[in-house]
């Protein structure tokens, strides 16, 4: 989404600092810190608002009640050449993701796949970040995560899945990488907290009151509608159930209509997060550069393409990479109310507060 007029905006190394010392006041180890601040910093720049800097009082917040452990013991075992599990003992759902995503490239280089099913894990931010840190080492990757009850079932009257997000990465040579990481939910639930904050209207579709009815009012949402909306919402719970046995059955977890909701008020009892990583080696497929050479005559042809009167054709992640260097230049920005929430915290932990830039 497009930025809201700020006129606070922050260094990402700035912001770095500030969520490293947070972090370590709540409890967090090194591991832990820097995997949140790497999947954070990572959403902010590319202006995923709802899955960035403001998740961190949720993270502190989880992490002083108990419910995620700072120092986690995370054990991997490797179940066959390609697969594996990670038991990510209640730590932190970033360091989980990115220790799963290493597995899985790992094995992926020796064999040409990797897949990690994960468990007794948390949130872990945007699925985005684990599909790319793929890519970013030459991998094809996926992530898929499930959550706790925000998302009605196609023509149900109460939230049965969670947001369910997948995401897939391809590497391109000499460019950013082919990035999708969408909720399967027709929008994600940070979305509507975050239109909240800052006083704006949903768009029509995707959302309901308590009593099922579509609403554009954040105040009055009481659950998700799946992508496709009303009358296709089939095609984006389909999808959900998918994510969920990716997730949650995979791995031996809670399915989400049973997990304890993200937002309390039980901040001590850990939720049994699932989640699910696949890598594909691209060369392990066919010849030594046929697959970079195929996917950028793709991507030629689908950016070359006719767009509608004052657009313009773009392909999964061309936003977010306009955004990130928009924001390396200019700064990360941060609304009225992370603005707060942010003081807030730097009081809390005496730690200083944010600089704005220029």
């Amino acid at each position: 989404m497009h930025d809201t007029q700020q006129d606070f905006r922050v260094a990402a190394e700035d912001l770095g600092r500030f969520m490293r010392e947070a972090l370590t006041a709540a409890g967090a180890d090194q591991a832990s810190a820097v995997a949140v601040i790497r999947a954070l910093i990572t959403a902010s720049r590319m202006g995923t608002d709802s899955h960035g800097l403001r998740l961190l009082p949720h993270y502190l917040k989880a992490l002083e009640g108990g419910r995620i452990k700072g120092a986690p013991q995370m054990v991997f075992h490797r179940r066959l050449a390609a697969t594996g599990f990670l038991d990510a003992d209640g730590g932190l759902g970033h360091l989980a993701g990115y220790t799963a995503m290493e597995h899985a490239t790992t094995m992926a280089e020796e064999i040409g796949l990797g897949a990690v099913a994960v468990g007794n894990s948390s949130h872990f931010g945007a699925a985005g970040c684990y599909a790319l840190a793929a890519a970013e080492r030459g991998y094809i990757g996926m992530a898929f995560c499930n959550s706790d009850p925000f998302v009605l079932l196609h023509q149900g009257a109460t939230p049965f899945h969670g947001t369910n997000p997948i995401a897939f990465a391809a590497p391109v040579t000499d460019g950013s990488p082919y990035l999708l990481d969408m909720a399967t939910s027709s929008i994600p639930w940070n979305r509507v907290q975050q239109f909240g904050a800052i006083g704006r209207e949903l768009p029509d579709q995707v959302a309901a009151d308590a009593a099922g009815r579509v609403t554009r009012t954040p105040a009055e949402v009481a659950a998700l509608l799946p992508l496709g909306g009303s009358d296709f919402g089939f095609k984006g719970a389909g999808l959900g159930g998918m994510v969920e046995i990716l997730s949650s059955t995979l791995s031996g977890m809670r399915h989400g209509f049973r997990l304890l909701p993200m937002g309390g008020p039980d901040m001590s009892t850990p939720r049994g997060v699932g989640h699910f990583f696949l890598a594909m080696k691209p060369d392990a497929f066919v010849e030594e550069g046929t697959f970079a050479r195929c996917l950028a005559d793709y991507l030629a042809d689908l950016r070359a393409r006719p767009a509608t009167a004052n657009a313009r054709v773009l392909a999964p992640g061309d936003r977010e990479w306009r955004c990130q260097a928009r924001r390396d230049v200019e700064g990360i920005p941060l609304d009225s109310a992370n603005q707060s929430a942010y003081d807030e915290l730097a009081r809390h932990y005496g730690v200083a507060r944010l600089s704005p830039l220029a």
